[in-house]
């Protein structure tokens, strides 16, 4: 087993990461910038190392300055978190020069998958059901016009190497494509550095469904089910749930042999999920996240597998402790991301210091968080403060009691898009699993959003009562210091 693991990230999956190598009597190093000083996984850490001056974001990229403070700190395991350097194969790479385990995939089904050209290639192989489109990277606008007449306006044109949501643009004319395919190429370069484009069908509003898999180093591959992450927002997720309402049983089962399948045709390991686009009962594979999902604890809620704790295990060199048919999901269960954001400012980030900080609790509550009060929320890095992770026997029950637990969140200082959730889970297509991703803009949810605050800014009862909790957890922390 992995004796010291330092984790390349911040915030609420640094802290989440510290827990299971708590449980597994594993050491821990932080890494941090100097905006994160006060931060809640700095202070959890065994050891905490600064990585330097300089602009606080860029700190956590610094792959050298990562490795050297790893190396310095004697560990053997980094942990990449999600974002900044997770799926990043160079990074991978100079951790197993060093002698380090990276806790993910290997080094070459990281760079397999981090190219949606290469990745698609492979899957086509392996008959794995992708998108209609080309394997080729476009250049030409004249190829790309050519390549669009042949299989349909519209068409996606995408990059390569993007992920987050950038580099996507679609086009539906001969006459917009030059525009777009440049615009997109010059995007590509400057955040991935590398201009590949390529181009797919269009598949209008798609469910957006991923499967989380998992495999060992002595060949074990088995997929956990599906997550729903259809209710987006600008290619941003907001609320996630699982299982799905639009998949049948054979579906499920028939999509998770091809998540299987997919994994293993990349040669993979550790944690990673694959994404697939669903739209009339046909589904295709997207892309492979090589890293594990902000979204991962309501797959773990509903199967019982520690995903983390497994990820450690796998990386010491151990076999799963699971086969396929051990899992047997129970329940159903939503994941709100809980952001500093105003609803009233066009949801822009609203960072600053968090004055009240209650979390909701009770049956079936789980919150994943790195905030506290007094703390201050830096403006360098995502909105994201906490995940309310709400499990209950059936879906109906699930929706009741996450909007208990929002009801009982109590965030001030920072707007939240607590009132986004509320407005989501009270409405009638969500709550009828009739929904896609172009539901927030086609029923107008940000506008709905903005009526609710308005109307709600005076909920006494409610103010009140997370006066109250938030006045206990006042209690707490001060006679914790």
């Amino acid at each position: 087993m992995l004796e010291k693991i330092m984790v390349a990230n911040r915030g609420e999956i640094a802290l989440r990461v510290f827990r299971a190598c708590k449980e597994l009597g594993i050491k821990t190093v932080a890494g941090y910038s100097d905006a994160d000083a006060m931060a809640l996984f700095v202070r959890y850490a065994d050891e905490k190392y600064n990585l330097g001056p300089g602009p606080a974001k860029q700190s956590y990229l610094l792959m050298d300055k990562v490795v050297e403070t790893a190396v310095d700190a004697g560990v053997d395991g980094i942990h990449p978190g999600y974002g900044f350097l997770a799926e990043n194969a160079e990074f991978a790479g100079k951790c197993r020069k060093a002698g380090i385990e990276f806790i993910g995939p290997p080094v070459e089904a990281m760079e397999l998958m981090g190219s949606k050209i290469d990745s698609k290639k492979c899957m086509i192989e392996a008959g794995v059901s992708v998108v209609p489109g080309v394997t080729e990277a476009i250049a030409d606008h004249e190829r790309a016009k050519e390549v669009a007449q042949e299989i349909g306006y519209p068409i996606m044109l995408k990059a390569s190497a993007g992920g987050g949501g950038i580099g996507i643009q679609m086009v539906d004319s001969d006459e917009k494509m030059e525009e777009t395919l440049e615009s997109i190429r010059r995007l590509a370069a400057g955040n991935f550095g590398d201009d590949a484009v390529f181009i797919e069908k269009y598949i209008a509003d798609p469910r957006h469904i991923e499967y989380q898999v998992i495999g060992d180093k002595h060949g074990n591959i088995i997929h956990l089910y599906e997550r729903e992450c259809s209710v987006q927002r600008r290619h941003q997720k907001i609320i996630e749930e699982t299982p799905s309402c639009a998949l049948t049983p054979e579906l499920r089962e028939e999509i998770g042999t091809q998540a299987v399948l997919a994994a293993r045709t990349a040669g993979y390991y550790n944690a990673g999920t694959c994404e697939f686009m669903f739209k009339d009962g046909k589904y295709y594979f997207l892309e492979m996240n090589a890293r594990l999902q902000v979204e991962h604890p309501i797959t773990e809620v509903t199967t019982g597998v520690d995903l983390v704790r497994e990820q450690i295990r796998v990386a010491s060199g151990l076999e799963l402790q699971y086969k396929q048919e051990d899992i047997k999901p129970k329940g159903h269960a939503f994941e709100c991301r809980i952001n500093a954001e105003n609803p009233l400012n066009n949801f822009m980030p609203d960072p600053g210091k968090i004055i009240n900080y209650a979390e909701p609790s009770g049956p079936g509550i789980r919150v994943d968080s790195g905030v506290y009060r007094g703390f201050e929320i830096p403006q360098f890095y995502d909105s994201m403060m906490a995940k309310l992770i709400v499990w209950a026997e059936d879906r109906p029950s699930a929706i009741s009691r996450t909007m208990r637990a929002l009801y009982e969140f109590q965030i001030s200082g920072p707007a939240t898009n607590i009132p986004l959730h509320e407005v989501i889970l009270q409405e009638e297509h969500f709550q009828a699993g009739d929904y896609d991703t172009s539901y927030i803009t086609d029923y107008d949810i940000q506008q709905k959003c903005i009526e609710y605050v308005e109307a709600n800014k005076d909920a006494s009862h409610q103010n009140k009562v997370a006066a109250a909790m938030a006045a206990v957890q006042a209690v707490l922390y001060a006679s914790q210091g």
